[in-house]
């Protein structure tokens, strides 16, 4: 079993968007009561939607 190995933090830029409101307001909902940021959220989300468009690729 491997040991316990301390996790590394990517690197991060910081980028400036806009959201219109009820995007905002539909994140912020879905993320009531989670353990969940919009910014983790907004991140998951992109992530899924790039490996989506790779697996179109295919």
């Amino acid at each position: 079993m491997p040991g316990f190995r301390i996790p590394k933090i990517p690197p991060t830029t910081n980028k400036t968007i806009r959201f219109p409101n009820d995007v905002i307001e539909a994140v912020e909902k879905a993320i009531i009561g989670q353990d969940c940021t919009f910014s983790a959220f907004v991140i998951a989300a992109v992530r899924n939607a790039l490996e989506e468009l790779k697996e179109e690729e295919n």
